[in-house]
Order: structure tokens, then sequence, then C-alpha cells
């Protein structure tokens, strides 16, 4: 699942990509407040993290625009104001968390995968779609109650999957949400990927909706 991360301190920014990597994110990473406002004005997030200090164009007005102009993906401030007006003024801009510098990555971690789920609609931790089982919190899928071993591809595909479960997802929008550095439309890598998935699944959960795309549905 893709999301964005605004930071302007470069060695905090190197530091948190490649652990929300791991964690099964596909991350854009800008120290620009105006680079991080086109970007959620143009691409499908799944959420942001935006320190308010940014150049260019602060946080809060990166937020605020963001909110203007109907984003509604969830946004986690990250910052070293800790003061309660500071954080209110955050709140007020349409921010959904605040995290105050310095932080333990894993709690990053767990806020954002809360966002994103409560943004789904989800309100368990546990994500359900028939025998497949994902354990948000501790991102573990299980398939009929055993642990289903995944690349870090296939588990953002199964993730974004069953985070819109019963939604028919298009082409370019699946390549966007698992694929680094962005997607070819031509390429038959997105194929190759479902195939492994589905083999691994072993029953027939993503299913092929002809001339549309695919959807995460329980047979």
């Amino acid at each position: 699942m893709r999301i964005l991360l605004a930071e302007d301190d470069a060695a905090l920014a190197q530091r948190l990509a490649p652990l929300l990597e791991q964690a099964g994110y596909v991350v854009a990473v800008v120290a620009d407040g105006r680079q991080a406002e086109e970007i959620g004005q143009t691409e499908d997030l799944q959420a942001a993290i935006v320190d308010l200090g940014l150049p260019g164009l602060d946080g809060l007005s990166v937020i605020e625009r963001w909110r203007g102009n109907g984003r509604d993906f969830p946004v986690l401030v990250l910052t070293a104001r800790g003061r309660w007006h500071d954080k209110l003024a955050g709140f007020d801009a349409g921010a959904d968390d605040y995290l105050t510098k310095p932080f333990q990555a894993d709690e990053l971690v767990l806020r954002l995968r809360a966002l994103i789920r409560r943004s789904r609609g989800h309100a368990s931790p546990r994500l359900h779609c028939g025998p497949l089982q994902l354990d948000v919190n501790a991102g573990r899928f299980e398939l009929d109650g055993h642990a289903l071993p995944l690349s870090p591809q296939e588990f953002r595909l199964l993730s974004y999957f069953i985070h819109h479960s019963g939604q028919v997802i298009g082409r370019d929008r699946l390549g966007e949400q698992v694929f680094d550095g962005g997607h070819d439309p031509d390429s038959n890598a997105l194929d190759v990927l479902l195939g492994r998935v589905r083999r691994k699944l072993g029953v027939e959960l993503i299913q092929t909706v002809r001339g549309q795309g695919w959807r995460l549905a329980a047979p």
C-alpha cells in the first residue's frame, strides 16, 4: 500500500523509509512541503506522515490544502512541537493523529496501521475474508489458522486487497500500491504476482472481473 513520508530531516527519513517498507508499504519520500502537497493531491495514497516544519510550504498548510480539496486519506503528524496548542493546530488542520519526536519506530508503524485500518471502516485489528485473516498489528497473514508465507510484494498486494475487500480494483491502481518506483502498465509483472498469490491461497478468493480488474471476496 502506498504512503507518503514528508520529512525534511534527511537522517530521520533515511531511517524510517526502510522500516516502513519492511512493514509492507510503498513509500514516497519528500523533504519539501510543495512536493508533499502535489503528491497528496494527485496520487492514490493510503496515508501520509507529515512533519510540520517542512520548507517551501509548512505541514499545517499542506494538510489544510489536502482537506480543502477533499483528500481524505489519514494523516499522521510527526513533529518536535509538543505543546498543546501546536497539537490543536494540527488537528484543526485535519490531521488524524500526532506523534512527538523523539519516538519509537514501532509505535509509528502501529499508529499508521491503525489509522489506515480505521479509515477503511475496520474496527478490529484482525481483518477477515473467508479463511484468510490479516493481523494488522502484527503484520501477518493466516490462512485457515496457519501462517501464510509471503514476499514483500505479495504482502502488499494481499494487504491492499483485504483492506478493500469486495471492491473491484483496476490494474493501474493495484500496481501503484504494490511496486516500488511505479508500475509499467504494459508489463506482465502484476499478472505474475497475482498468479503466485493465488497459488499460495489455493482457494478462489481473488476474483477476476472481466474488463475491470480484480476483487477479494469469500467464495
